[in-house]
């Protein structure tokens, strides 16, 4: 009678190694499955190898064989074969104690690893013979360790006679394995905001299928039922705020355990973004008076205005030129205009004083005379001012 577990079983991917292997220096390994009490091989290969070293180690990460070094004190392991290429080693008298996954590495830089799944099977067998002592009954019982990756996997036992025409019978039992729930929470959102909605959904998993799950918050009640509202195995959180801020907790539960994920909530400002300006076009009107009034002349007086395009585009926002240069203009001619009448203003008095000394000197016999004749004859000069325009 032969007991086989389907590939499926601790299947380690060894199509993946066996394509890593071939870009270049890789070792090389394949999983094991022995009875109890019989001999495994575990073997290492390295299609490319610049006489890197090879090991071997055990579960515990104790070194078995460097090379062809034997490093641990265990007379059940023995040599098979040390090359550069390959290095073999045999575990005898197995045990369950002896399952679990074996390393390989190779000591290149950085070192480089594959590993191997020694699966045991405990397997007993009972022999029954009827008083006739000519047929028996045989019976065969397999015991091992399984896990949730063992859940649908198909067990067969093989039945071989001489009897069955060289055409065994062959039994096969698929596993369900029942195991406590994995459970994990994922936001609608990686970045929530202020004023948004939220969805956290817990994904559980397990066999049996979890219950219906529990949601709190920082280990208590969700404190707004309002706008926390459950529905299933989701969360819906609306209109976020600061207060939200703390840590979500899901638990899952079935008949064979509990299992539980945090989610830390961090509520976030939304950003500051300013509106679009509108600029509405407008006409725009300065004017400019300037009166200057010196002695006898008249008021001068200067406006100018400027006038922007009503066809010009709403959104210039640049200072209107036009403007500032009437400005300037209007203020370079009330400062030349000034300039000019004052300097008129200047020589007609200069021209007044002439006249004046003039008049004293035509009776006076000298220049002193001329000077006090001059002052004296004030009262009469507006007859003989002269006046230039």
């Amino acid at each position: 009678m032969i007991w086989k577990r389907s590939a499926v079983l601790r299947f380690y991917s060894v199509c993946g190694l066996l394509l890593q292997g071939s870009q270049g220096q890789f070792p090389l390994t394949q999983n094991v499955t022995v009875v109890e009490g019989g001999t495994a091989i575990l073997t290492c290969r390295v299609d490319q190898n610049d006489n890197t070293s090879l090991q071997w180690s055990n579960p515990a990460q104790q070194t078995l064989y460097f090379d062809d070094k034997k490093a641990l004190r265990d007379n059940r392991i023995e040599l098979v074969r040390a090359s550069w290429h390959e290095l073999s080693i045999s575990v005898s008298d197995v045990s369950l104690s002896d399952e679990g996954q074996y390393t390989c590495s190779l000591f290149t830089m950085p070192v480089k690893t594959s590993k191997a799944y020694l699966t045991v099977l405990d397997v007993k067998y009972l022999k029954e013979e009827d008083a006739n002592r000519k047929t028996f009954t045989v019976s065969s019982t397999l015991d091992f360790r399984v896990d949730r990756s063992d859940d649908g996997v198909a067990v067969i036992c093989r039945v071989d006679h001489e009897s069955l025409n060289a055409t065994p019978q062959v039994a096969m039992q698929v596993l369900e394995i029942h195991y406590t729930p994995s459970v994990k929470i994922i936001p609608s959102t990686p970045f929530p905001q202020e004023g948004q909605p939220l969805i956290l959904t817990c994904e559980s998993k397990g066999k049996p299928l979890p219950e219906p799950v529990l949601w709190t918050k920082d280990g208590g009640e969700l404190p707004d039922p309002d706008r926390m509202v459950v529905s299933g195995r989701e969360l819906n959180i609306l209109f976020l705020n600061k207060t939200d801020n703390g840590t979500y907790r899901c638990e899952a539960t079935n008949t064979i355990g509990q299992s539980s994920a945090e989610y830390v909530l961090i509520v976030h400002d939304v950003p500051n973004t300013l509106p679009p300006t509108t600029l509405i076009p407008s006409l725009t009107t300065a004017t400019v008076t300037t009166t200057v009034a010196i002695a006898t002349s008249t008021t001068t007086s200067a406006t100018t205005s400027s006038r922007r395009d009503p066809n010009a585009l709403a959104g210039q926002t640049g200072p209107d030129h036009a403007l500032i240069g009437g400005i300037v203009a209007v203020v370079v001619f009330v400062t030349l205009c000034s300039i000019f009448l004052l300097g008129r203003y200047l020589a007609r008095h200069k021209g007044t004083y002439l006249t004046n000394e003039a008049k004293g000197a035509e009776d006076a016999p000298d220049a002193d005379t001329a000077i006090i004749n001059a002052e004296g004859s004030q009262v009469n000069a507006e007859e003989k001012k002269e006046y230039f325009i």
